[in-house]
């Protein structure tokens, strides 16, 4: 399997927004969605953590709007960020998943989970 440093960057756009993420795992059982700490790129992620999820299912984790090589304005709340990974997954055609949130992301996590019950399978917070 390639690793989370190997694998390609994408880009799909979402509302007129292009946003950049990675994918990389089994394709196989729950899709699970990494949402990102404040300021973090895609780069960012461990290795270790990426690798060793995706060796059991599809990991994908995206560059928030404003941040890294994701265009547009970085949103003001935690709320629009929320507003925002619900339409990237949207875009991506999931119909439901995991979530893994680290610190900031842990929010937003929540706030997808408030906002669109219906995509989330399960939450990790770290």
């Amino acid at each position: 399997m390639t690793s989370w440093k190997d694998a390609p960057n994408r880009t799909i756009d979402v509302d007129g927004t292009t946003f950049a993420y990675r994918e990389l795992g089994t394709g196989t059982g729950v899709p699970v969605v990494f949402l990102h700490h404040l300021t973090a790129v895609l780069d960012d992620w461990d290795p270790r953590v990426v690798d060793g999820i995706a060796a059991h299912h599809r990991v994908i984790t995206f560059d928030n709007r404003g941040v890294g090589a994701t265009g547009g304005s970085v949103p003001h709340t935690v709320e629009e960020m929320g507003t925002d990974a619900i339409a990237f997954i949207r875009a991506l055609g999931l119909d439901h998943g995991g979530l893994f949130g680290f610190s900031l992301g842990g929010g937003v996590a929540q706030v997808v989970a408030l906002q669109a019950p219906e995509l989330v399978r399960r939450i990790i917070l770290a």
